[in-house]
């Protein structure tokens, strides 16, 4: 099958899971074609098999006050599918993925023109799929696709009372490569980061506000004050300034590490004790689950669709989202206690495993490929 996948190419976990996903496909003899405007984050290290990356460029002009992104990358798509002939596009994200994907099979002179599943990752239907700029755009571009999927069943029900849409959406979990994040140790990476008697808290994110990283500080430093311990912050973003000067006020500067974003994170996370995801909202929490894989144990919000991936009182700790009290009684009645930690370490490990991991969920997308064919006529 030739695939075309439209995705945010950054760090986000939309992103992270498109490049993922297509790469899995790509392993298993499908060509994938990737539609960014630059080479998709994880997509450079790990490349494999039928895999290619087509640019969309933009045009700079006067008379625009902003790039018309959806256009051109709808016309790029346009090419990539005259020229290899896909078979399928998938868009992650409504706006404006699924919409450039549903200009370009309008546009397309190939006969038939490819099906169209898209998947919602989280933002696009609870923020910008709910601004009056964009509501009936978004709700154009799921109405039109042939097969809607949702990365949690929050999600899903969400798109379905927000933005009043009346149909079917498939409920797919974002997928984990289990042997990329596994438990083990790099002792004499750990040492780097933190001394033998002291635990190592870790947050990865993209630092916008829905992600609470003020919060993730102040977690830190009441576990801090209870236990000798080390946080690393990995990511960037809006909220990262913000962030290290919540640090200096609390007094744990020298104790936070802002190690910035880079693809290969899965070395850190194993090295961890524990995951902080303290979000407004998380409509899956992918950071999470990697973490999880990892055997680390997380302490975050019970908001949104991270009580999906975490169980509370078995593989993690979720309490409210501004309840950091809580969190902080969590995060230190787990690393004081060994035992308790190490049956939360397996039980996260063991769930990764045995509900998200790649050769569980790849198939379920593969399932909505073939819907999306048939409905399509193909």
């Amino acid at each position: 099958m030739n695939i075309a996948v439209l995705l945010h190419s950054g760090a986000g976990g939309s992103g992270v899971v498109a490049t993922e996903l297509g790469i899995a496909l790509a392993r298993q003899g499908h060509a994938v074609h990737f539609v960014a405007d630059r080479v998709p984050f994880r997509l450079g290290e790990a490349g494999c098999g039928d895999t290619y990356y087509h640019e969309v460029e933009t045009l700079s002009y006067p008379l625009f006050n902003a790039p018309l992104t959806t256009l051109s990358e709808a016309s790029k798509l346009v090419e990539v599918i005259e020229e290899v002939g896909i078979d399928l596009i998938h868009a992650h994200y409504a706006v404006p993925h699924a919409t450039a994907a549903v200009l370009a099979r309008d546009m397309t002179r190939q006969n038939p023109a490819p099906a169209i599943v898209t998947t919602l990752h989280g933002t696009d239907v609870t923020l910008v799929g709910l601004q009056p700029a964009y509501l009936r755009t978004t709700q154009y571009s799921i109405g039109r696709s042939d097969v809607v999927t949702a990365v949690s069943r929050y999600l899903a029900d969400a798109t379905r009372s927000e933005l009043g849409v009346a149909r079917d959406i498939r409920v797919i979990p974002n997928p984990i490569d289990t042997q990329r994040f596994t438990p083990g140790r790099d002792l004499e990476l750990r040492q780097r980061y933190g001394a033998a008697d002291e635990k190592l808290l870790i947050h990865v994110s993209n630092f916008r506000p829905v992600k609470r990283v003020g919060n993730v500080i102040r977690i830190f430093a009441g576990v801090a004050r209870e236990l000798p311990a080390r946080l690393l912050m990995i990511g960037d973003g809006p909220d990262r300034p913000a962030a290290l000067q919540l640090a200096r006020d609390l007094g744990v500067s020298d104790r936070v590490a802002f190690l910035g974003s880079f693809p290969r994170v899965e070395s850190l996370l194993a090295l961890a004790d524990l995951f902080l995801l303290p979000s407004r909202n998380e409509s899956f929490g992918l950071a999470a689950l990697e973490a999880m894989s990892s055997g680390v144990p997380v302490v975050g919000s019970s908001s949104g669709g991270l009580p999906e991936v975490v169980e509370n009182g078995r593989s993690g700790c979720l309490r409210e989202e501004d309840d950091v009290d809580g969190m902080i009684e969590c995060a230190v009645a787990l690393l004081r206690d060994p035992d308790l930690h190490e049956r939360y370490r397996l039980a996260a490990r063991e769930r990764a495993v045995s509900e998200f991991s790649g050769e569980l969920v790849v198939p379920r997308y593969l399932e909505a490929y073939r819907a999306a064919l048939e409905a399509s006529g193909r």
